[in-house]
């Protein structure tokens, strides 16, 4: 049983095929809609999802680009799933522009065939992204819907070391229980809420520095094509109808990113694709096989 948590702030007709395209009975689903997305859009995913079992909606929350709140939004629907039942096994985290490469059989063979490993992005940021140490060497404040950088200098917390990666992950859901719960994790809860882009580091920085949650894969099973944006260093490009066949190859459980509504056909195509038998039998990929399109860099820009 695999447990989805899905961050929505606009496209509800793409949500809505994102979530017909990963929903399976017996699965879990906790959807947050961002408060600032406005009351039309969140009554419009509330009233599609009435009709499924096994999913809510968490109390929406303003979710701020580069705040905590992200990592805040993330920590209470781990803490709603982790309530809902105690049979699940994983835990995904998606966006509404994001879509499966594979069937949800596929996903459950595969993480049977991977017990106890834990799949998130996670790099040492001082030694191969120095380029951000300013994220956390100074302290950020999150308010009145924006992010201010006060320019005051801080440690990082003795013993620990940080670590960086991507906002998205497949990790078990012990990992959630402890990082939820464990009150080792309060130092790391309090030091984040003023740093910058909290959701590519938090995450990390506890995992890598509990020293007894299994084996980190350093991948977080997405495919995604990063190129350079002006002013932002990296960004995912949209996929479209000419990366179908690589996305039907990956080896990737997911892709993004999507914009339904430049290119709506992609998604139709991949529809298709997610009935193929190479969508839902597992087979152990050799060694290699991983999507050369992903990449150990962060989506967001360094400060």
């Amino acid at each position: 049983m695999i447990a989805y948590f899905l961050l929505v702030h606009r496209y509800p007709a793409q949500f809505k095929r994102l979530f017909i395209a990963i929903y399976a009975p017996g699965n879990l689903y906790v959807v947050h809609v961002d408060k600032s997305s406005g009351t039309e859009l969140a009554k419009d995913i509330a009233t599609f999802l009435s009709p499924y079992q096994g999913v809510e909606i968490l109390e929406a929350e303003d979710a701020l680009w580069g705040g905590y709140s992200l990592v805040d939004a993330e920590l209470r629907g781990m803490e709603r799933l982790l309530e809902m039942n105690d049979r699940w096994t994983h835990y995904i985290n998606l966006s509404g522009q994001d879509f499966p490469l594979k069937s949800q059989d596929y996903i459950r063979q595969f993480f049977a065939a991977n017990p106890g490993k834990q799949f998130i992005r996670a790099l040492d940021q001082r030694k191969e992204r120095p380029d951000t140490m300013n994220r956390v060497s100074h302290l950020f404040v999150e308010e009145n819907g924006k992010m201010t950088a006060t320019g005051v200098p801080r440690r990082y917390p003795t013993g620990d070391t940080p670590f960086i990666g991507t906002q998205w992950k497949a990790v078990t859901r012990s990992f959630c229980e402890y990082v939820c719960h464990d009150p080792h994790v309060e130092r790391f809860k309090a030091f984040y809420r003023g740093s910058f882009i909290p959701d590519e580091a938090f995450f990390q920085s506890v995992i890598m520095n509990s020293g007894d949650q299994g084996i980190v894969m350093n991948d977080d099973l997405r495919m995604i094509d990063w190129v350079p944006d002006g002013d932002i260093k990296l960004r995912p490009r949209n996929y479209d109808t000419k990366d179908l066949v690589e996305l039907q190859r990956s080896t990737d459980l997911f892709a993004r990113k999507f914009d339904a509504e430049q290119n709506t056909e992609i998604l139709s195509l991949l529809e298709l694709h997610l009935r193929s038998p190479a969508a839902n039998i597992y087979r152990a990929p050799n060694a290699g096989a991983k999507s050369s399109s992903t990449a150990d860099s962060p989506e967001r820009i360094s400060v």
